[in-house]
């Protein structure tokens, strides 16, 4: 199989009648998850654990087997030996987490470049698994994606050659910055072609879907870098490489604009309930928690949950800034009271767990 060589932005090629009603409905459901967006104060508080869980199944689709649940009991007690291929996997979703806050501050003073998506990489692959394949540099060798131990005459996709990597990419970066008649029909394009490029030695599924939210912000289309689609990209992941494939196999963009378009439409569906929902528990707990704990710190012990809804004392101490005796009274009264849970029971120097059950459930 000989190297790909991509097509040239912008695309000559595209059927935009045949995208007309998905593009309305699309427009339609990310403008309504944007409102409410911008109806929370602190989305970047109160949307966290929305943000672990995009990490989560974003690197599941990458075959890592951490959960939602044991990446929150890593982020409540760090320091707990864990088995090593469970430790690895949790920081690569850490990394990725790390990577989307860099990434959303960096763009709050700076345009999607070829160099923020170095640095995005670099964190990205930083001591995990992949941190030998020069993490931070484009290729310069010709790479394949194929079955675990097949040769490149194997392969179902060769990417371009090294000699056309940078070429691709100083087109594809020119096209972000281009005046596309949809930025939603442009985003489905950006992804796809960066994955095609595929110009990092490893890592370019999760940076291709870090892109989603920060294209859309930097394009004003969203008001906050906080829309997540690997939720729906894993539960139709046969089809979404299928799409992938037939744009390379058969030039077939459209069917792949379609695809991603419909992908906004339901995730965006997704994330408002959500959103709606977490907000309405935010709201319940405000009123809730100050009166079952008569507490000044009650604010604090609330914000504090909804960031982290798996604890420990000392982790609920670090996150809310409430000393430790008050800390203990506070989720001693949350116990008694059904808010939080105990998942684990303290033993010797193994501290106990808790879980706020109504946050977890909505969000995983």
């Amino acid at each position: 199989m000989k190297p790909y060589v991509p097509d040239k932005l912008p695309l000559e090629q595209i059927n935009w009648a045949q995208h007309v009603p998905a593009i309305g409905k699309a427009h339609d459901a990310i403008g309504r998850y944007d409102g409410m967006l911008q109806s929370i104060v602190n989305p970047n508080l109160l949307l966290s654990p929305l943000t672990t869980q995009e990490a989560v199944l974003s690197s599941k689709i990458e075959e890592s087997q951490a959960t939602l649940e044991e990446v929150l009991e890593y982020d409540a007690d760090p320091s707990e030996r864990l088995e090593e291929r469970k430790y690895a996997d949790i920081m690569e979703v850490v990394n990725y987490r790390k990577a989307i806050h860099y990434a959303t501050q960096r763009l709050s003073t700076h345009p999607i470049s070829l160099n923020f998506l170095k640095q995005t990489h670099a964190i990205l692959l930083d001591s995990v698994r992949g941190r030998n394949k020069n993490p931070g540099e484009f290729r310069r060798v010709q790479n394949y994606i194929g079955a675990y131990g097949t040769s490149i005459e194997q392969a179902t996709f060769v990417p371009p050659s090294p000699e056309l990597v940078m070429p691709s990419l100083d087109n594809w970066e020119k096209y972000i910055h281009f005046d596309e008649i949809d930025v939603l029909v442009q985003l489905a394009i950006v992804k796809a072609q960066f994955e095609i490029i595929h110009p990092f030695l490893d890592g370019n599924g999760r940076i291709g879907r870090l892109l989603i939210p920060l294209f859309l912000y930097a394009k004003k289309t969203l008001s906050s870098p906080m829309f997540y689609l690997s939720s729906y990209l894993e539960s139709n992941r046969e089809i979404y490489y299928q799409k992938l494939r037939a744009v390379s196999e058969r030039k077939d963009w459209d069917g792949w604009i379609s695809f991603f378009l419909r992908a906004i439409i339901e995730q965006a569906g997704v994330n408002i309930t959500k959103t709606r929902n977490i907000q309405a528990l935010y709201e319940k707990a405000k009123m809730q928690i100050p009166e079952i704990t008569n507490s000044q710190f009650a604010i604090n012990a609330t914000d504090a949950l909804f960031a982290a809804p798996i604890l420990t004392t000392a982790s609920f101490i670090k996150n809310s800034g409430i000393q430790k005796a008050s800390a203990v009274r506070i989720i001693s009264k949350l116990r008694q009271h059904g808010i939080l849970m105990e998942i684990r029971k303290p033993k010797g120097r193994r501290s106990a767990r808790y879980l706020f059950k109504e946050l977890f459930e909505i969000v995983g």
